[in-house]
């Protein structure tokens, strides 16, 4: 279908002319001109298979068209690309190709997640499960703080993405039977990344939400007095190393015992996926916010931190004489993100703002503030 168009009623005009069209496309298609039309004057038309084309001569620049166009199309299901073709200047609205959402999967993982961190939670006070399995409640303040913690960091990218119009899951949270019961949560991210703006702002926004999340479970978690339960010999204990956020609120909070409540060791935890969630590489959230402030340069640090990684664990397991296994662990997995690139933004040419070249700053320091050499070792009593 070619539509000549040169305003809203020739578009109707010319619409009207195959009846083969869904009323329902035409009255979006017609919408969608009324969008573009004040930054792009449209001299043809074109739909086929679903994408629907704007052939005409820019009224603004680029950037702006991109910037004012591409939520508003997202919200609505269709990535937005502009592009040249054969001397013409083309804007393309192209539907998401995607799945419908299985929320009942992101239920039901929660469902799973809320007992197996009761189940560790329970362990940590004390509580033997196995024999009264009703004792597992008593896990359900670290539940509480743990899930908090790590579905507010998901659900501020998930708040972000939609807020840039970028089609995205709800958090799925991961049962495991561990220490803290799961291995965290994540979010599915569908379709392409519109510019380096709604990069940045999707990769630091669940760092920083998490972050204040752990922050203000620590301040709870330190209010709460210290447990203190018999050990039975051969019980294995946890020897958590602080870092240097974590010690400040202890400060100032005036908390000096040998042991925390497990409500502050969720507040432990969620620093420290923090930290690892802002390592500069590949699709990690630091590899995601360094793209966005450097662009194709970052793919250097990103490259370069599997060996810093590396060399700090040899540092911490030779010179320190410390168990640096989770290190190496990490500089091998930075290695692989790094090999896998990362994909580029449809609009990758215009340079982060000073404010949040700031804030990207900013973020990495909180990260460093997460750091700790030998973050645990597992001993036995």
């Amino acid at each position: 279908m070619v539509m000549k168009a040169g305003w809203k009623q020739r578009i109707k005009m010319g619409l009207k002319r195959k009846p083969s069209v869904d009323p329902q496309v035409k009255q979006f298609i017609e919408w969608m001109y009324l969008q573009v039309s004040p930054f792009f004057r449209v001299y043809e038309v074109n739909y086929h298979a679903g994408s629907v084309y704007f052939y005409g001569m820019p009224r603004v620049s680029r950037k702006i068209i991109q910037e004012s166009l591409t939520a508003q199309f997202a919200a609505r299901g269709y990535n937005l690309a502009i592009e040249s073709k054969l001397g013409e200047e083309v804007i393309a609205a192209i539907p998401f190709k995607q799945g419908k959402d299985r929320v009942w999967i992101n239920v039901v993982l929660a469902i799973a997640t809320f007992f197996t961190t009761m189940f560790a939670g329970a362990s940590m006070f004390g509580a033997d499960v196995i024999a009264d399995p009703i004792s597992a409640f008593e896990g359900l303040p670290f539940t509480i703080a743990i899930m908090g913690v790590l579905g507010s960091h998901e659900m501020g990218h998930y708040l972000a993405a939609r807020r840039h119009g970028m089609q995205t899951s709800l958090p799925y949270f991961i049962p495991f039977p561990s220490i803290i019961g799961t291995m965290g949560a994540v979010i599915k991210h569908k379709g392409m990344i519109p510019d380096r703006k709604s990069l940045f702002d999707v990769a630091v926004s669940g760092p920083l939400v998490g972050l204040v999340a752990s922050v203000i479970v620590t301040i709870i978690g330190l209010m709460q007095p210290p447990l203190e339960f018999s050990q039975a010999p051969g019980t294995l204990m946890i020897d958590l190393q602080m870092p240097p956020l974590f010690a400040f609120l202890q400060w100032l909070m005036g908390s000096s015992g040998q042991t925390i409540h497990p409500v502050a060791f969720a507040g432990w935890v969620g620093m420290f996926v923090t930290l690892l969630n802002l390592l500069p590489s590949g699709q990690l959230d630091g590899g995601h916010a360094m793209r966005a402030m450097l662009g194709e340069k970052a793919k250097y640090i990103s490259s370069a931190m599997p060996v810093i990684l590396g060399l700090v664990a040899i540092y911490i397991g030779t010179v320190m004489g410390q168990n640096a296994g989770i290190w190496f662990f990490w500089a091998v997995l930075l290695f692989l993100f790094a090999t896998a690139g990362h994909p580029r933004p449809m609009e990758d040419s215009h340079e982060l703002d000073g404010k949040r070249m700031l804030l990207g700053i900013v973020t990495f320091v909180l990260g460093l503030l997460c750091f700790t050499p030998v973050p645990f070792t597992v001993v036995t009593v």
